[in-house]
Parts: C-alpha cells; sequence; structure tokens
C-alpha cells in the first residue's frame, strides 16, 4: 500500500509542478515571453555564430511557439493530475488493476519528459543554441525536470511485484 500512495503522489507532484508552470506562465506571461524570443531569436548566442541562420524574428510564429509550450504543459498537468486521481481510485485493488490504471499517468509523465528533454534540450539547447546564452539558457532546470519525471515514470512503471511492500 505504501509503495501505491508513493507512486500516487510522486504523479501528482509532476501534475501540480506542471500547473504551476502553467499558471507562472500565464499570469507573468509577458517575462516568460521574453525568455522565449530570445532562445528562438537567438540575439545572445555567441557573436561569430554560424547557425543564427537558424533564428526565428517573426512574433506571430514565436506567439505560436509560446502557446504551444503553455498548451503542452497543459496537457502535461491534466494527464499527470488524472493518472494520480485514477491511481488513488484504485490504490486499494489488486495489482493487476492497480498497474492497469497507470496509462493516463505513464502518457502524461512520457509527454513531460519528452517536452522537457527535446524542446528545452533538443530544440531549444542545441537548434536554436541556447547553451550559448549566458543570460537565456534553460537547460540546466529542464534537466532537473528531465530528472525528476524520469525517476517518477522509471518507479511508476515497476509492478508491485517488483517492490517489497
Amino acid at each position: 500500500m505504501a509503495t501505491r500512495i508513493s507512486k500516487t503522489l510522486l504523479v501528482a507532484s509532476i501534475g501540480l509542478l506542471a500547473l504551476l508552470i502553467v499558471l507562472n506562465n500565464l499570469n507573468d506571461y509577458n517575462a516568460n515571453f521574453r525568455y522565449i524570443q530570445h532562445v528562438l531569436s537567438m540575439d545572445t548566442v555567441l557573436e561569430d555564430s554560424q547557425l543564427t541562420w537558424r533564428a526565428i524574428h517573426s512574433l506571430g510564429i514565436q506567439k505560436a511557439a509560446y502557446g504551444a509550450i503553455i498548451g503542452v504543459e497543459s496537457a502535461i498537468a491534466a494527464l499527470c493530475l488524472a493518472g494520480a486521481l485514477r491511481l488513488l481510485s484504485v490504490v486499494n485493488g489488486d495489482g493487476v488493476t492497480f498497474n492497469r490504471a497507470k496509462a493516463t499517468a505513464i502518457y502524461g509523465l512520457t509527454l513531460a519528459f519528452l517536452f522537457w528533454f527535446v524542446g528545452f534540450m533538443v530544440v531549444a539547447g542545441e537548434w536554436f543554441t541556447m547553451w550559448q546564452s549566458l543570460e537565456w539558457n534553460g537547460q540546466q532546470p529542464a534537466f532537473r525536470f528531465i530528472g525528476c519525471v524520469g525517476f517518477v515514470l522509471l518507479y511508476l512503471n515497476l509492478s508491485d511485484d517488483d517492490l517489497s511492500e
């Protein structure tokens, strides 16, 4: 029982994190949008970078990208929180039922992992060379999110038979 409660709470924690990020992005839209603008416009990368041809200067595309980011973060929050509620609803059930109830949480955690890894490490970090920016480099926070989400995803996917209660 303790393992199931632990898994449920950890999934809910990731959902809460994503929900707070969404609320922050909406409540402080301009401050957080500036981050997206700097990354996409590549205006703070190394002066002699040969990769700035990748920069996106269109305000419309930048706003669309930010909207997509907020949308994905919202989906992560919804899936993880719904997944945690689903797990909570069967926490006293048999192992097969509990393991089957993991699907929504697994989708949410997988989306979160892909979002922070592909979105921030691959696309922002490497394609837009965010790593070259001293002020607008979000790779370390993204890596922390990837680590936390990855741990919860691995832990959740262990069957109850793999863990001693």
